[in-house]
């Protein structure tokens, strides 16, 4: 081990050094005038089919150059680098050519939509080349086309925590810079805390030190071992209690049964993201396969190779039950990629975990398969092979033509933000037909949607609510009372959503409306309050113009006092005039809050 510190010292040498920190600051420089490009919407930003190709390649390949020199024989890492060129040209082509990488809150200020990689493009695409060159190093390595398993488990690790530390210690350098700036402004000196307010300087220091970081856990391979094995160490004992926790859920279940499981409208990504954590707890304890490990941790993760798979497939008939109710979208085709990769694991895990002679051994196998699995899967997801976005659309459409889906609850929200071109193209389909009883509000619906823009993409959450949807979301306290008829017909489409409970935008938000005469005019407000994540509770009050609006709110820590909650149900208060009056500054009223007893116990009320 210590010749081969030797070797890897001599082999990256001070050429490579300068190398890799011209290399981050050269991506650096590049970066900022993509970044100045699309700030000032100038060219390239303005050519979506240039600029998102050029800002993943931007953010992606260096890395990948830094990682190779010293490693790669430079007429590999030319051939490496043309193959990822090759591949991010693809995921990026298509990306802008499926319409979804124009992201409004990139906008500049004269609203010109600033061209990027979507979220999902963007993280696939690194999660796709972390794997690719860890299979490319440890190849080159070993002078052969799969590695041995010892070489891509060294490998993988080490790239882990080089990006990890890297990160770290870009984090602690802008630290020691903003505590440096505080200090120079402690003697009235500003130079530097406004460069660290400026881009050109941010973005290329930011990459010039992930480049640095990145070579000094390359050359200090001891110290990135001894991280990866305390890390590792520490993981693996956490195997056993994980391991209790998912069987003591799996057992539940036959009492419990699925309902509150599919109640909670998330249990695909849970159960996928248990699954995951499994699978990395178990590599903890395995390693390579040559780690020492107590009899405990050898139970632990057997028992936990077993598991996984009954863990995927509850993820796998959620995520049917949703589908068979729902249809095709672009996350659940995602999940349903991710829980093809995860049962492969499960499978062969399982396998794995009944092969007594050897202690799970034959990981090793389904690790390098599934490695491989991973890859062609991304693929297929980002090329038009197996595009969510369309298979998405294609399912809604499919269920609106067979009557699953109703036209009053036709999402045409998904199709115009979600579906990219696919959705756009269907939307116009829609707005043609003239034909079936449905024809008429079908054009309307799409005729509305193909008329937003990308800024209204949140506040377009929904359609219109209807007076009946919102009725049959809220719980009218007190018990004999009735909401004000002006209430219940009011559009809520036309507040934002962030002003607004999800029980007035969507279906599956529910509310308790309490009527409270707040401010003794003899006409009730609506205090709404969430019944499932309460936060603070939302007074609403009828103007002038006959529109209700918030008006006041009432504080989290009343909504948690269940006994104050009570008393307003039962409209148990009384209204009294506040102790400290409002202020009036230059025309402007001032509040004063009340400060309260951080002891209040609310369960002491008269």
């Amino acid at each position: 081990m210590e010749q081969h510190e030797i070797a890897l010292e001599t082999q990256v040498s001070r050429k490579v050094m300068l190398a890799r920190l011209g290399t981050g600051l050269v991506q650096g420089l590049l970066l900022y005038w993509l970044y100045a490009a699309g700030r000032d919407g100038v060219w390239p930003a303005t050519e979506p089919y240039l600029m998102v190709p050029l800002l993943t390649a931007l953010v992606i390949m260096p890395v990948l150059l830094i990682s190779s020199l010293g490693h790669l024989q430079p007429r590999q890492i030319v051939i490496w680098l043309l193959a990822v060129l090759a591949v991010l040209l693809a995921f990026s082509a298509h990306d802008v050519w499926r319409g979804l990488n124009s992201h409004p809150f990139m906008m500049g200020w004269d609203h010109r939509p600033s061209h990027t990689p979507s979220f999902l493009m963007m993280f696939f695409s690194v999660v796709f080349f972390f794997i690719a060159h860890t299979l490319v190093r440890a190849g080159a390595h070993d002078g052969r086309r799969i590695a041995r398993y010892g070489t891509y488990f060294e490998t993988a690790w080490k790239h882990a925590i080089q990006l990890l530390f890297s990160g770290f210690f870009v984090g602690a350098l802008f630290f020691v810079l903003y505590l440096g700036a505080e200090l120079f402004m402690l003697v009235k000196l500003k130079f530097l805390h406004q460069m660290l307010q400026e881009s050109w300087f941010n973005v290329p220091v930011i990459c010039t030190a992930f480049s640095c970081g990145m070579h000094v856990t390359d050359v200090r391979p001891s110290i990135v071992r001894g991280i990866r094995t305390l890390l590792l160490v520490l993981m693996s004992w956490i195997l056993p209690v994980a391991v209790v926790l998912v069987t003591g859920f799996l057992c539940s279940l036959p009492f419990t049964g699925l309902k509150a499981l599919w109640e909670t409208r998330h249990a695909t990504s849970v159960l996928l993201g248990v699954a995951a954590v499994l699978l990395v707890l178990i590599n903890a304890a395995f390693q390579n396969g040559d780690a020492k490990v107590t009899l405990a941790l050898r139970v632990s993760a057997r028992t936990a190779a077993i598991l996984i798979l009954p863990v995927v497939m509850v993820g796998v008939y959620a995520l049917g039950l949703r589908v068979h109710q729902y249809g095709w979208t672009s996350d659940r085709v995602v999940a349903a990629a991710c829980l093809l990769v995860a049962a492969f694991y499960a499978a062969g895990y399982l396998w794995a975990a009944y092969q007594y002679e050897t202690w799970l051994n034959p990981v090793t196998i389904v690790n390098v398969l599934a490695a491989f699995l991973v890859l062609a899967v991304l693929l297929a997801l980002f090329t038009p092979i197996a595009d969510p976005a369309r298979i998405g659309v294609d399912s809604q459409m499919a269920r609106l033509a067979k009557g699953k889906t109703k036209a009053a609850d036709f999402d045409f929200r998904y199709l115009r933000f979600e579906g990219g071109r696919y959705g756009r193209a269907a939307l116009e389909a829609l707005k043609l037909r003239s034909t079936g009883p449905d024809a008429a509000a079908l054009q309307r619906g799409a005729a509305e949607a193909l008329a937003w823009t990308d800024t209204d993409r949140w506040k377009a959450a929904s359609l219109s609510t209807t007076p009946v949807a919102v009725a049959d979301n809220l719980t009218v306290w007190p018990a004999k009372a009735t909401l004000p008829a002006s209430f219940l017909a009011q559009k809520w489409d036309a507040i934002p959503d962030n002003q607004k409970p999800d029980c007035l935008s969507t279906k599956e938000g529910k509310c308790d409306a309490i009527l409270i005469d707040a401010d003794g005019d003899g006409k009730p407000e609506v205090l709404l309050v969430e019944q499932h994540s309460p936060g603070g509770g939302q007074l609403f009050a009828e103007g002038r113009d006959g529109q209700w609006t918030v008006v006041a709110s009432i504080s989290y820590r009343h909504i948690t006092c269940k006994p104050l909650m009570e008393k307003l149900r039962k409209g148990e208060y009384t209204l009294e005039a506040p102790r400290y009056k409002e202020l009036n500054v230059g025309g402007r009223q001032v509040q004063l809050d009340q400060a309260y007893e951080l002891d209040l116990d609310c369960n002491k009320l008269q």
